[in-house]
């Protein structure tokens, strides 16, 4: 790859801590707590959404304890500034760290420190969560303006009690404090994904929304309202959500005006660098330098500010 891309300064606003762990550290945490990690551990082209998710059982349990949540958090933001990322922010779900007795607070105080105002912070909950978990997430979020935004992150499913539309009061509660919001939408999913999010969600950025295409309506909603797409098209590959690069939407959205900027979404588990996905990206087809700095100005502009 040609370091064009490392050179230019870079703003990432969709990677999640549990899946962007450096290589080292994930092999030495899994020897230091007896959990086997795969030679080659990285998602596969054309898996499903579903099996990727469970390359997360085994990241998550590396991740109980306060030392190893500071040292990940401050890892990814050592990182991130080595490829010129000058803004940065990581997600993730705190509740999912708490199987050795940490209370939700600890866990997000961990990360922060780790993160030591070098990156902002969204808390994510999971499709199907009871939502007084979001809810919680805003109220964590009133004392630590560290947290930039609450996620709705993973997929819906037959089985969840919980819809899209049963978030909304976490979400209006965001919006009233001036909480970013974000959403995992319609990634490869029903585009009706998209309006919910953002008509009943009050969403300004959504994760992945592969399917945006398949719905004028969703369309429009989108470019009216200047939502920005947090596209991640190698881990939209990997999960089987577009066929291949070649068919991913992001030259069309961009040509459209869709706010659409690139992401890793996660950094090991796709094997992948911001500075390698835009050149990835640049190589699509119909993409051209000026697409690609519209990219790069919607990245900064949807940015979630410190409170």
């Amino acid at each position: 790859m040609s370091n064009h891309w490392v050179q230019i300064k870079k703003a990432e606003l969709h990677r999640h801590l549990d899946g962007s762990l450096r290589k080292s550290t994930m092999y030495e945490l899994g020897k230091k707590f007896n959990v086997d990690i795969p030679a080659d551990f990285h998602f596969s082209p054309n898996m499903t959404l579903e099996k990727a998710l469970i390359f997360f059982d085994t990241s998550l349990k590396l991740l109980q304890e306060k030392s190893e949540l500071t040292r990940v958090s401050a890892e990814i933001c050592e990182d991130a500034k080595k490829d010129n990322i000058t803004h940065l922010e990581i997600r993730f779900g705190p509740h999912l760290h708490l199987q050795k007795g940490l209370k939700i607070e600890q866990v997000v105080d961990s990360v922060l420190e780790g993160i030591d105002g070098r990156a902002g912070l969204i808390l994510c909950g999971l499709y199907g969560d009871d939502p007084k978990l979001l809810k919680s997430y805003v109220e964590i979020s009133k004392t630590r303006p560290g947290v930039v935004g609450i996620d709705l992150a993973g997929g819906p499913h037959h089985s969840q009690s919980f819809k899209l539309e049963d978030y909304q009061e976490a979400y209006t509660m965001a919006l009233e404090i001036g909480l970013g919001r974000t959403v995992h939408a319609s990634e490869g999913r029903n585009p009706n994904e998209i309006i919910t999010a953002v008509n009943t969600l009050h969403a300004t950025r959504l994760g992945h929304a592969t399917t945006l295409l398949d719905s004028k309506e969703a369309l429009d909603l989108v470019i009216n309202k200047q939502i920005t797409i947090e596209s991640c098209p190698t881990s939209n590959l990997q999960c089987g959500v577009v066929t291949s690069l070649k068919e991913h939407p992001i030259t069309k959205w961009l040509e459209l005006g869709v706010k659409a900027c690139i992401n890793t979404d996660n950094t090991f588990f796709s094997n992948v660098t911001l500075s390698e996905e835009y050149q990835t990206v640049s190589e699509l087809p119909g993409m051209t330098q000026e697409l690609m700095n519209k990219s790069i100005e919607n990245s900064f502009n949807a940015a979630f500010k410190l409170r």
